[in-house]
């Protein structure tokens, strides 16, 4: 019997497109099956070939019909099968909006303050949010 390889690697980006003092977050359906029921940076898992702002000018286009126009990384959490790339969009064009209502049902812009009564979907996000946010 052979043993199991390694834990598949999930190559994912995020994106924390800041206005006016908050970030956007989104509610990720009861139905997922990865991280249900909690609220998350928009964004997805990585085409080959992609650099991470391709990655996701592409998810947040599907995700909330937007097109990111500057961005830059912030930040990089790594655990077991996991590489998530966040992303710091200050500019984008569009308004968003939820256009993937099977992933997300609710989108919300939150300040610092509104952060420690939101269930996060990554033990990172508080003090990476909090940078982000800070004026």
């Amino acid at each position: 019997m052979n043993a199991p390889g390694p834990a598949p690697r999930h190559d994912v980006v995020a994106g924390a497109l800041v206005r006016d003092g908050a970030v956007l977050l989104a509610h990720r359906s009861p139905a997922r099956r990865w991280y249900p029921d909690v609220w998350d940076l928009p964004g997805g898992h990585r085409e080959p070939g992609e650099t991470p702002r391709q990655a996701l000018v592409r998810e947040l286009a599907e995700e909330l019909g937007v097109t990111a126009v500057r961005c830059a990384v912030v930040g990089l959490v790594e655990g077991p099968g996991l590489r998530l790339t966040v992303l710091r969009v200050d500019r984008w064009d569009g308004e968003p909006a939820d256009t993937a209502p099977e992933e997300h049902d609710e989108l919300r812009w939150c300040t610092a303050a509104d952060l420690p009564g939101l269930r996060l979907a990554h033990a990172a996000y508080p003090a990476l949010l909090a940078g982000l946010l800070r004026p």
